[in-house]
């Protein structure tokens, strides 16, 4: 391979563009194709300057185009077919997550990316987001166990009640948003979960067969710590604590405070969910009078990166993989873990019994 990436970008819808913006700006890769089978990579391909390669079908621009590494930002159902499709190929895979629709499937495409000696990386954002990289520090030090409560409720109309009805064809709310805040809660606690409980409604008849838009999980940790995990999309969803990210423990507590980043008509901003205006810790020690013995304290965040420049992180961590040869083992391991968990979930949300994991 020589020193430039040239690469192929599959979906061009939201985090597809964003994606092509970060290959285009990065020095060391080369966009060598975008596919997509609507508008959406005319586009893109308009606003990173026109002239790129454009098609329709994924496998004929895999086959022309011979690309060193595919970006994968389609629906989940077809990740694993494309994945499988690229390692075969030579090339190295960026997937956005979930790494595919089950835990066996995300298994070979893991199995695939080590038999073929290529790099598979997964797009956990929070793992580059450095607000988020301090929340999960400052939980460490709350002590065990720990209660971490976290939502992703969107009130979606317009095009974004488009999209999510088209997210819900293959994945629900619980699964597509809750890999990323369950992989935070194994990294906070550093402890294996071992069971899952969930509930789960379905709010309209605007939706696939079998397929609901609400649902909570709750998660149970071997050292004890417990975790929820609340997500909703649609028209009716509630504005009222739709914004909730929050780690309790016996020394205290952290929470990631929103402020002005995310407000009245924006919460189906799923941009705005992973942004902070500040961190609060809240110190428990009390005195003889059971009065708090330290104020909270206000950590900043006011500039911390926007979504696109996540997205830059992300591929300049995808190039030093590929450059450097980086162990992502356990990279894979957190993958397949978090997906574990939210698979659990909607296990027990169809059969109303509580998995073990």
């Amino acid at each position: 391979m020589s020193a430039e990436v040239r690469v192929l970008v599959i979906g061009c819808g939201n985090m597809g563009r964003s994606h092509a913006k970060a290959f285009h700006r990065i020095p060391g890769f080369r966009i060598v194709g975008l596919v997509a089978r609507g508008a959406s990579k005319h586009t893109v391909d308009q606003e990173l300057g026109g002239g790129h390669a454009l098609f329709d079908d994924w496998k004929a621009a895999l086959a022309q185009t011979k690309p060193d590494a595919v970006c994968i930002s389609t629906y989940p159902d077809t990740h694993e077919e494309i994945a499988l499709a690229a390692f075969a190929q030579g090339c190295h895979v960026f997937t956005e997550k979930p790494v595919a629709p089950t835990v066996a499937s995300c298994e070979r495409v893991i199995a695939a990316a080590r038999a073929a000696k290529r790099q598979l990386v997964v797009g956990y954002i929070l793992h580059h987001h450095p607000s988020w990289q301090r929340f999960i520090a400052e939980a460490s030090k709350l002590g065990r166990p720990l209660v971490m409560r976290m939502n992703l409720n969107q009130q979606s109309h317009g095009r974004m009640w488009d999209v999510h009805r088209s997210l819900m064809q293959s994945s629900s709310p619980i699964v597509d948003c809750g890999v990323h805040y369950v992989d935070v809660m194994c990294q906070m606690t550093g402890s294996k979960p071992i069971r899952v409980s969930a509930i789960g409604a379905r709010l309209t008849d605007d939706l696939p067969p079998g397929m609901y838009n609400y649902g909570q999980l709750q998660v149970v940790f071997a050292d004890g710590s417990v975790g929820w995990y609340e997500a909703g999309w649609g028209p009716m969803m509630s504005t009222a604590a739709f914004f909730v990210k929050d780690v309790v423990g016996p020394k205290g507590s952290v929470t990631i405070e929103a402020g002005d980043k995310i407000g009245e008509g924006n919460s189906d901003d799923v941009g705005a969910h992973s942004a902070t205006s500040a961190i609060r810790v809240h110190h428990a020690g009390i005195d003889q009078a059971n009065e708090f013995t330290k104020a909270d304290e206000i950590i900043s965040m006011a500039d911390e990166p926007d979504h696109d420049a996540l997205c830059e992180r992300e591929q300049v961590f995808f190039l030093k993989a590929i450059r450097e040869q980086v162990d992502l083992a356990a990279h894979w391991a957190a993958a397949r873990d978090s997906l574990a968990i939210v698979l659990a979930a909607e296990q027990s949300i169809r059969s109303g019994q509580v998995v073990a994991l």
